[in-house]
């Protein structure tokens, strides 16, 4: 990466908003002969992660973003009995259908309504015994029905399937002819093996799954720098998450470098660190045994660390910086917070990241941890809150006896609750991947790259005033 106007604006510390990417001339047919895939370890198709927020990445969460090539974060404050069980079913998950929401016929709506907000597609299918489809239901068939009515009662008794194995386009052009949403997909026995949309046949068509050398989904899992971070990642290990994330708000102190060392003793899967935000700070981390680390701090959505502390730096600067020095050593670093728009995603890549992390972009869709609310106006929302938070520190310390607890409470550096809404046609991580990747697949064109390296190398970077950030923002409107 070069910047435009190098004599002045390298020694700029710059925001994501601050710079843009100049267009360069490109050799290629077409945007989807772009390589997204990431250089730092094997396993993913592109370089979304989601973060390791307790609002962002659950089961569902990190099985959906594997599925479609990224990779989820397992938040450091799940038990390990709740880990092991996550692992344990995503390792288990099909890597191209969607787990099915199913239920007997004698279950009732009230049980068929806790399941159905769990899929932007809100298909349950009912099954017998032999877990074969005998009907779906969805939110149509629930209207003007008494809470305790049994499914087997107002189910949709035809039921329409495909096959394990039918490819996307029959598969798509299937539910398109049956004006379906989406589908039960069985197996030869005509058992039950998961659910395809009809968008979801189209995105894997651009996504292919993070999986591991055993072809099973791959997910990781962040650790906490205290003094069990070396018992507890060796029981990730064992549990079989396939990356290490050893996480604190601030990566350049001894405890993490101390974790670190413990940690690279007992394991030898991929160990990212952080968070920093310096070159110094980096390279402390990857002596200590991080291949990867984590840079940023204080851009979060949900963060208050900047107005708390004056601390941080901006998001552009931090990662070109980290980046290099990264990359001076042989390792690489992951881009953490401040991502907005597709865009975001493209200008951390020029800067030198191997993956971008994602959070509050994905809090407001249905594969995100929390529950579905719904506000006086009718409007569904989740809840995302920061992990520096009074709530998450209290979630944090809730071992601890209760003056310590309200001790601890002093040092929060996160927002406690904010309403996400769900938005139209934005409700799943599927949909929001693919705005971020086919953006990214866009930008490699403009700059003339075939791979996510040559796009580093080929990145041309201006500096911008905030009117230039604006005109490139939808500001049309109607006049009349």
């Amino acid at each position: 990466m070069r910047f435009l106007h190098p004599e002045h604006d390298a020694h700029l510390e710059l925001a994501l908003e601050d710079v843009f990417l100049v267009p360069r001339k490109f050799e290629g047919l077409s945007r989807l002969e772009s390589d997204l895939t990431p250089v730092d370890f094997p396993g993913g198709s592109h370089p979304v992660v989601t973060a390791n927020m307790n609002a962002v990445t659950g089961k569902r969460m990190a099985e959906t973003v594997a599925r479609f090539g990224g990779l989820g974060v397992l938040p450091q404050d799940m038990s390990l009995d709740t880990v092991e069980w996550i692992v344990r079913h995503i390792k288990g998950a099909d890597p191209r259908y969607d787990t099915a929401l199913f239920v007997s016929p004698d279950a009732t709506l009230r049980d068929v309504e806790g399941l159905m907000r769990k899929r932007a597609h809100f298909m349950v299918v009912v099954v017998d015994d032999e877990r074969r489809p005998i009907g779906v239901v969805t939110p149509a068939d629930l209207r003007d029905r008494d809470q305790y009515s049994k499914v087997r009662h107002f189910m949709q008794g035809e039921v329409v399937t495909i096959a394990t194995g039918t490819t996307n386009r029959e598969a798509f052009l299937r539910m398109e002819r049956e004006r379906l949403k989406a589908v039960p997909v069985v197996d030869d026995e005509g058992r039950l093996s998961g659910i395809l949309t009809r968008d979801d046949a189209v995105r894997l068509e651009l996504l292919s799954a993070s999986a591991n050398a055993s072809g099973e989904l791959m997910v990781a899992a962040a650790v906490g720098i205290s003094s069990e971070a070396r018992a507890r990642a060796a029981a990730l290990r064992d549990i079989g998450v396939d990356v290490l994330v050893l996480d604190t708000a601030h990566g350049h102190q001894r405890r993490m470098i101390e974790a670190l060392g413990a940690v690279r003793e007992v394991c030898d899967v991929p160990l990212v660190a952080g968070n920093v935000c310096t070159a110094e700070g980096t390279r402390d981390l990857i002596e200590a045994g991080a291949d990867v680390v984590k840079v940023n701090v204080g851009p979060g959505a949900m963060c208050t660390t900047r107005m708390q502390t004056g601390v941080g730096r901006p998001t552009f600067s931090a990662v070109r910086a980290c980046a290099a020095e990264a990359r001076r050593l042989g390792k690489h670093a992951w881009a953490d917070g401040g991502v907005r728009h597709p865009r975001d995603v493209a200008l951390y890549m020029a800067a030198g990241a191997s993956r971008v992390m994602i959070g509050t972009m994905l809090a407001g869709t249905f594969e995100s941890p929390g529950d579905v609310k719904v506000d006086a106006e009718g409007r569904i929302y989740k809840q995302n809150y920061g992990m520096a938070s009074a709530r998450a520190v209290a979630e944090r310390t809730s071992g601890l006896d209760a003056f310590e607890r309200a001790k601890k409470g002093f040092f929060r550096e996160g927002i406690s609750t904010s309403r996400i809404y769900i938005q139209p046609g934005r409700e799943s991580v599927g949909a929001i991947l693919v705005d971020v990747i086919t953006g990214l697949q866009s930008a490699l064109t403009y700059v003339g790259a075939a791979d996510l390296e040559a796009f580093h190398d080929r990145a041309v970077v201006g500096v911008q005033t905030s009117s230039g950030f604006g005109e490139g923002t939808p500001h049309g409107r109607v006049v009349g």
